[in-house]
């Protein structure tokens, strides 16, 4: 069975940092496409940032120069540094991994982040 476990999320005011992390297997961490989306209360699932086994990186335009996704190989964890952070950063954050060619993907169980004064 898969897992991908999270930690990390909580309560910040703006401007603050919090570092999201999602540790899983080494099978999954070699093979797969490492992303973090979120969730907003009423919106859709929406990608923040993927990272790619060679390190290639991608973010969605809200949050580029913000947040930072890197990989420890070592550890098989992938991590979501946000940075500045502002009140609609309020979501749900989700860890995924998604394999590129089975299109096969895993989630993990989500931790909060709420950005507030």
């Amino acid at each position: 069975q898969v897992q991908l476990v999270e930690s990390g999320g909580g309560l910040v005011q703006p401007g603050g940092s919090l570092r999201l992390s999602c540790a899983t297997s080494r099978t999954i961490f070699s093979f797969y496409v490492m992303g973090w989306y979120r969730q907003a209360p009423g919106q859709q699932r929406e990608l923040v940032a993927t990272i790619t086994s060679r390190n290639y990186t991608n973010y969605a335009a809200s949050v580029k120069g913000r947040f930072t996704i890197s990989r420890d190989n070592a550890q098989n964890t992938v991590y979501l540094q946000m940075d500045n952070l502002k009140p609609e950063d309020t979501a749900v954050y989700y860890c995924n991994a998604l394999h590129q060619v089975t299109r096969t993907s895993y989630w993990g169980q989500g931790t909060q982040v709420t950005v507030s004064s």
